[in-house]
């Protein structure tokens, strides 16, 4: 478990970022105002993304093209029932690319078996707590050896 300010949140998605590789699923779950989307902005300003990074809430997918490895950054929030996945084409992205997934639970419990499940919640003092669960194609990988943001 790391606790991480704003931007020590920053700086792990851009520890990530590096790891990341095509076919890799990076699920992300916590409250509204978790830090989420600060992680995401880290990762995709890592990867060469230069401009905004909004939450895709009302998108629900929002592509990321032009960065080093292709990125889709999915919010699930909005979804009434994981068969509407299939609607979003997300698994399309895994071809060349790598997806980000806010609200995971939202695709169900056996969506993305092999993703690293980063968990964020945050703290009384305005810090962030970040847990992760690494399955098999994460291990060596996540978390980054005697890295901490």
């Amino acid at each position: 478990m790391w606790t991480l300010d704003e931007p020590a949140m920053a700086r792990a998605g851009a520890a990530l970022a590096p790891l990341l590789k095509a076919g890799d699923v990076v699920t992300l779950t916590g409250a509204l105002g978790a830090g989420k989307t600060t992680l995401v902005r880290g990762i995709l300003a890592a990867l060469g993304h230069r401009g905004e990074v909004p939450s895709p809430t009302f998108a629900i997918v929002q592509p990321y093209d032009t960065t080093s490895l292709p990125v889709a950054h999915a919010d699930l929030y909005r979804l009434e029932d994981p068969s509407e996945l299939e609607e979003i084409g997300l698994e399309d992205q895994l071809l060349d690319g790598a997806i980000l997934v806010e609200w995971p639970d939202r695709a169900g419990e056996a969506a993305w078996p092999q993703a690293l499940r980063l968990s964020l919640e945050a703290l009384p003092d305005g810090r962030r707590s970040l847990t992760w669960a690494v399955p098999g194609a994460w291990e060596g990988r996540w978390p980054p050896p005697l890295v901490h943001p």
